[in-house]
């Protein structure tokens, strides 16, 4: 029996979309949202965090976007974070962490970054006071700090001041610029947003993967060379694990075919390359991340070689990898993406869902026993809760976009 498209089981996503939104409804705090910890409290010590902040404020848009009472009011509270403590009235740009004395960490950073457009662009499809204003504010940080013409890629981050940039590029960085930029041009109907999230991608699924038998390389110096020995000596690094990253395999799979629809939604044809790297990614993340060492669950990283690096198991992987198999069935129709899809929702429900505290483990070890080898706590549920909408909407436009056009489970 096929799930995907099955008005049963998207009656049990739409479920988990709920009880995931109720879990995150405990975040707020004075400077955005916090840090919850394994029963969904907040971890004072951490503040707010830019990205988490920002990535509760899409989750809550999506939430406003499906009709859930209190989601608007949540993605509200986000938007005069940023507004407020988290924004860098003197510099521009938004601070990477905050607590009530005031900024934590002043760095200015592409992955952060790329999440305020995320979030302001989800806000703004959902209606919310000032969204629209605060986008126009984050795409102009975009172009004027993260964007590299030149390149055809975002820089990794600078200091507060927006002077000195870091020397080291960073593809983990440039996959949720993609994401962001996506999101973007639905919003402004700004076409050179998608055509910055295409040259990304085209480098990224076109050029680097292929040619390391699509072991992304993550981590590179200020000219794009690869530095394949990054972090060797902190290889679980939360950003910036040693290796090839599994888990992103699948993330650039999906995100490959939403810009292929992107594409072909304005009448245009993507280059082959890309959806064929889009299969390419899923089956290398099959072959070389599941259950490769004994027990099911993939492993966090694994060396240029394939071989297992960091053996425990993130929660976000399986995440990715349910989104990957459900956009590659949309594109395909071919029922083996169901039949993995399938798989690993099973395996999420027996080992990650928790039915007791709420949302899911976030990390895992070898034997999928208790692990915070990476991760403590639950921060957030943006992964999560993008896996139980992506099976239900459309590759294109995206996400809340597509909410907003009423296109769920059409």
């Amino acid at each position: 029996m096929r799930w995907l498209g099955s008005p049963a089981h998207n009656r049990w996503l739409e479920r988990e979309t709920d009880e995931l939104l109720a879990f995150a409804s405990a975040s707020a705090i004075d400077e955005g949202f916090g840090y919850l910890d394994t029963e969904g409290e907040v971890v004072a010590s951490e503040g707010s965090h830019l990205y988490l902040t920002c990535r509760m404020v899409h989750s809550f848009a999506l939430g406003a976007l499906l009709g859930r009472p209190g989601a608007a009011s949540m993605v509200d509270h986000g938007l005069a974070a940023l507004a407020g403590p988290l924004a860098d009235r003197e510099h521009g740009g938004w601070f990477a962490q905050v607590g009530p004395d005031g900024p934590i960490d002043r760095t200015k950073a592409a992955y952060a970054h790329s999440f305020v457009v995320l979030a302001t662009s989800s806000a703004a499809v959902a209606g919310r006071p000032g969204a629209r204003e605060a986008l126009d504010e984050a795409l102009r940080v975009q172009l004027q700090h993260f964007w590299d013409d030149e390149a055809g890629m975002v820089v990794e981050s600078w200091d507060a001041a927006f002077t000195e940039t870091e020397a080291y590029r960073g593809v983990n960085a440039n996959m949720h610029t993609v994401e962001a930029y996506l999101a973007a041009a639905d919003v402004t109907g700004d076409d050179a947003w998608l055509d910055r999230a295409l040259q990304i991608t085209q480098r990224v699924v076109g050029e680097l993967a292929p040619a390391r038998s699509w072991r992304i390389p993550e981590h590179f110096d200020p000219q794009w060379q690869p530095l394949l020995d990054y972090n060797d000596d902190n290889p679980a690094d939360k950003f910036r694990p040693a290796g090839a990253t599994i888990g992103h395999w699948f993330e650039w799979s999906r995100l490959a075919l939403h810009v292929v629809e992107a594409l072909a939604a304005r009448g245009r044809t993507a280059p082959p390359e890309l959806a064929s790297g889009a299969r390419s990614l899923f089956e290398a993340g099959v072959e070389e991340g599941w259950a490769v060492d004994g027990d099911d669950g993939f492993v966090y990283t694994v060396t240029f070689e394939g071989v297992p690096l960091v053996r425990e198991r993130m929660h976000w992987v399986v995440t990715e990898a349910i989104g990957a198999a459900a956009a590659l069935h949309r594109h395909t129709g071919e029922d083996t993406f169901d039949a993995w899809y399938q798989l690993w929702w099973e395996y999420a429900a027996q080992h990650l869902l928790d039915e007791e505290h709420g949302s899911w483990v976030h990390e895992l070890s070898p034997s999928n026993g208790p692990s915070t080898t990476v991760w403590d706590g639950k921060p957030d549920i943006y992964h999560a809760i993008q896996a139980t909408l992506i099976p239900r909407l459309p590759l294109a436009p995206s996400l809340a976009s597509a909410l907003g056009q009423g296109l769920l489970d059409s």
